[in-house]
C-alpha cells in the first residue's frame, strides 16, 4: 500500500493505534506470521507420517536384502536406531520409533510390495 493510503487507512480504521511506534507493528506482524494455521498443522503431521512410512519401507528393504528372518528388525535394527537417536540427537527416541510401523506382518507385506 502507498504510504499516503496506509496513513489514511490507519486514521480511518485504527484510530487507537495512531500513536504507536514502528516496533509495535513489527512485533504484531511477527505474531501474525508465526500463528498456527490449519494448513501448517496438517502439513507437518502428514510429512512426519510420510517419513515414518518411508523409513518402514527402507528398513523392510534392508531386511529383505539381508536374507535374515523378519524378526531381525526387532532384535537388531530398532535397538540400533534407538541408540543412534539417543547418541546423536540427545533426544528420547520413543516418539520417533512410534512413527515407524514395523510389525512382522508389515515388514512381510512391504517386502512383497517391493
Amino acid at each position: 500500500m502507498k504510504p499516503s493510503k496506509l496513513e489514511d487507512h490507519l486514521k480511518r480504521y485504527h484510530p487507537d493505534k495512531i500513536g504507536k511506534d514502528l516496533k509495535y507493528f513489527q512485533i504484531l506482524k511477527e505474531k501474525y506470521e508465526k500463528r498456527p494455521t490449519v494448513h501448517n498443522m496438517f502439513s507437518s503431521r502428514s510429512e512426519s507420517n510420510d517419513d515414518g512410512l518411508r523409513a518402514s519401507y527402507n528398513i523392510s528393504l534392508l531386511v529383505a536384502k539381508s536374507g535374515k528372518p523378519h524378526t531381525i528388525e526387532e532384535q537388531l535394527i530398532l535397538p540400533a536406531v534407538e541408540g543412534v537417536l539417543k547418541t546423536v540427537l540427545h533426544k528420547s527416541s520413543c516418539d520417533i520409533l512410534k512413527m515407524i510401523p514395523l510389525s512382522n506382518n508389515t515388514v512381510q507385506r512391504r517386502i512383497d510390495e517391493i
